[in-house]
């Protein structure tokens, strides 16, 4: 027995079959708009008007994905738990507590003009339930892959692993962000925590991308419908560059005064050094990633939501990339910015109407365990009793 794709679009289905990876939207729209926002060559005369327009689009998509999953959870329990042991789909949990911050960094920068002070009260509190989500995804999921999920082999890894791995560092860059628009006490707390969740992220990511450098070479590229994750490497390396350069440049201004500001400096230059380090590790996966899509592209490259892989993280290295340009003010980096903004603006443009075309007709809402970008399936009596349920009616 088969399951048969779905042939109508009524909202159970849609809640049945909604899963986490429909976050990753939510993330490439937020690394558009912020990348609007970060670029600082005007490149067209509403950036910042699109850039706020793009965040509250993002805001709404948001919402609805996670009153759609919040109702799976509630209605179909049975469904929640097969994605548990999936073990690619369980890995784009990792995927929501980074969809949050983009919008939480929206607050402070697009907030002010429309709520006033309360937009910083509210990107504060965001950023706290994020920061709480990102650590708590970063070891659930990694003890779901000791414990409860079977199929993980060398030859079936991919990038995806590093979902729920780099969601704390997506938050400690977005510490490095916010804290300087706080309080001394605050900002000092929101400084040292992010440190905290960049160091729960960057080290165990760069183990991954050494484990996966050996799967590639010992059982060549994955199927075609995973080709898209060779661009999720840039992710933790753009990320953990991003972070480091933020919260060095926040240091100087939230340390002064504090029992920490005599480490200030070296925080800075500590940021500087080692995120240009792996910003130069990022821009090998870069060529590489280009190398290894173009060769997919030649064989025919099926669309699924992986496809967002071509955006978040090309937006973060993108953001790192700009950031070292204001550290150093070298045209090299400000060209390779706007290069790569303008590629993250291609690929944007092209994924968001793919998707909402898939939405409209529905075949990307389909059951969890046949979604073509996990490359893998689910037990196979699992996905029978989870087809009997759907056909029931149950």
């Amino acid at each position: 027995m088969g399951i048969k794709p779905l042939t109508h679009n009524s909202l159970s289905e849609v809640v049945r079959n909604f899963t986490p990876n429909w976050f990753t939207l939510n993330m490439g729209t937020g690394i558009a708009f912020l990348t609007l926002h970060n670029i600082k060559a005007n490149l067209f005369a509403s950036q910042m008007f699109w850039g706020e327009i793009l965040w509250l689009v993002d805001i709404f998509f948001f919402v609805l994905f996670s009153v759609l999953f919040i109702a799976r959870i509630v209605f179909y329990p049975e469904a929640v738990k097969l994605m548990f042991k999936h073990p690619v789909q369980s890995m784009f949990l990792g995927a929501i507590p980074m969809a949050l911050v983009p919008i939480l960094e929206g607050f402070a920068i697009f907030g002010p003009s429309l709520l006033g002070d309360m937009a910083l009260d509210i990107s504060l509190y965001l950023w706290w339930f994020d920061a709480l989500l990102a650590a708590g995804v970063g070891w659930l999921l990694p003890y779901f892959m000791f414990t409860i999920q079977k199929e993980h082999k060398l030859e079936n890894m991919t990038a995806v692993w590093l979902l729920p791995i780099v969601a704390s560092e997506v938050t400690a860059s977005a510490g490095g962000m916010l804290a300087p628009y706080f309080s001394a006490a605050t900002a000092e707390t929101m400084l040292v925590t992010s440190y905290i969740l960049w160091a729960f992220s960057v080290p165990l990511a760069l183990s991954v991308l050494v484990i996966l450098f050996l799967r590639l070479v010992s059982h060549k590229l994955p199927e075609k419908a995973l080709a898209v994750t060779s661009w999720l490497t840039l992710g933790p390396l753009g990320t953990g560059a991003l972070g480091l350069l933020l919260l060095g440049n926040a240091s100087r201004t939230v340390l002064m005064g504090t029992g920490l500001e005599n480490v200030a400096e070296f925080l800075y230059s500590f940021g500087f050094i080692v995120g240009l380090l792996l910003w130069g590790y990022g821009l090998w996966w870069y060529v590489m990633a280009w190398i290894i899509t173009l060769k997919y592209f030649k064989e025919g490259l099926p669309f699924n939501m992986g496809w967002w892989g071509f955006t978040f993280p090309v937006g973060v290295f993108t953001a790192a990339t700009l950031q070292l340009w204001k550290a150093t003010d070298y045209e090299v980096f400000k060209l390779l910015g706007i290069l790569f903004a303008i590629q993250l603006a291609v690929f944007w443009i092209l994924v968001f109407i793919k998707t909402l075309k898939g939405m409209w007709s529905g075949y990307l809402f389909q059951a969890p365990c046949l979604s073509p970008e996990t490359g893998l399936p689910k037990p196979e009596e699992e996905c029978e009793k989870f087809a009997k349920k759907r056909s029931d009616g149950k």
